[in-house]
């Protein structure tokens, strides 16, 4: 599907929709809590309907109500489950450890980019800590064998999913388990999120009852961006406090007011695609660590760089810095590249452009947030 935008700035109030991030660690921890949750949840993506998918699978019984979900943990687990994963990279992640630490023989089915996003160090540690790893096809990882408990070695400077994704595992183990993490760590504040989520259900697994998945920053990111470039937005449900790394947009939008400035990606990969559509439209900026960008659901470094080009503006690669030139945005054809924050960010450019804005694969969207384009022509 492509979608035309008119230029224009929008208005108006937008309730921001529930955290992806949130809504995948309660999933899995009432999955297999001592009694039913109900969570409190908003509209969600295909990414965490993955995850809802791959937990009934694993024997959770997980119904939809007009207000979330209700998770009835698995009686009793399956011998054999098939994991259809979709394109959701932390729904492979977070339960490869998952299944490996509950002894099920798993078949994880991937499409999209995801088989070649990078599971490495993790399917090595998982391997030597007692399961077996394969793929049968381009499409397809196979998990058997049970993890061990032990102390696990991994690198921090993968994906903070990975780490995650074993303590998840390490809840669910009986014995011992302690995780000693190499180098530095990425994306961190996502890993503290997965220990206040473990928290509040404990080491007994002890069901809270309810839980509300607060409003999602990486998602309410867009509208903030366009209230930067002039809009007139309300936007509702965002938690100060929260624990969500993408909280940083706030003060990165504060920054881009500036000239010069310098923005480490290493911990907010995916606020890069909107941050370089206002730093395009403002003062530019230099934005450094980007090579994670590369392994997202497209390779954002040139799916960034030809989104801005598209529009009219001007940015280039200087090694592992992506550079945005402060020369303004004109309209043009962006294709996305299936990528959704790459869709987002351009129909976010066309409320600063002097032409229209046409983008290719808007459907995207889908990935995380799909009633976007409904909420967007809303707000024009």
């Amino acid at each position: 599907m492509d979608i035309t935008l008119h230029p224009g700035k929008l208005h108006g109030t937008i309730a921001a929709i529930s955290s992806k991030s949130v809504a995948h660690r309660i999933l899995i921890c009432a999955a297999f809590a001592d009694a039913p949750t109900q969570i409190r949840c908003g509209q969600v993506g295909a990414d965490v309907q993955a995850t809802i998918r791959c937990l009934q699978a694993l024997g959770a019984s997980i119904t939809q109500h007009e207000d979330g979900f209700l998770v009835i943990p698995a009686a009793q687990l399956p011998k054999a489950a098939n994991m259809p994963c979709g394109e959701s990279g932390s729904t492979l992640r977070f339960l490869l450890p998952v299944v490996g630490a509950l002894g099920v023989e798993a078949t994880f089915q991937t499409e999209g980019r995801l088989p070649h996003r990078p599971l490495s160090p993790l399917w090595e540690e998982m391997e030597r800590m007692g399961c077996q790893l394969s793929r049968p096809t381009e499409y397809s990882i196979v998990c058997r064998g049970k993890l061990q408990p032990g102390i696990y070695h991994i690198s921090g400077g993968v994906s903070s999913q990975f780490l995650s994704g074993l303590q998840f595992a390490f809840w669910l183990m009986d014995g011992s388990c302690t995780m000693q993490v190499e180098g530095s760590l990425v994306s961190e504040p996502y890993l503290h999120m997965t220990h206040a989520i473990l928290d509040l259900f404990g080491p007994k697994r002890h069901s809270p009852g309810a839980l509300t998945v607060e409003g999602d920053w990486s998602n309410g990111a867009f509208w903030l961006a366009a209230n930067a470039l002039g809009s007139n937005l309300s936007i509702t449900g965002l938690e100060e406090q929260s624990l969500q790394g993408d909280r940083a947009i706030a003060d990165c939008l504060a920054q881009l007011e500036q000239p010069g400035t310098v923005i480490s990606a290493a911990q907010i990969p995916d606020l890069i695609p909107i941050l370089s559509v206002v730093a395009a439209a403002k003062h530019g900026a230099i934005f450094t660590d980007i090579d994670r960008l590369r392994l997202k659901e497209s390779d954002r470094v040139r799916s960034i760089l030809e989104m801005i080009h598209a529009l009219g503006g001007n940015a280039q690669i200087n090694g592992h810095q992506l550079q945005i030139f402060g020369t303004g945005l004109r309209g043009g054809t962006v294709f996305s590249h299936n990528d959704h924050r790459i869709a987002m960010s351009a129909a976010i450019a066309s409320t600063v452009c002097t032409e229209s804005v046409t983008i290719l694969g808007s459907e995207c969207v889908e990935k995380s947030y799909p009633k976007f384009w409904d909420d967007f022509l809303s707000l024009q």
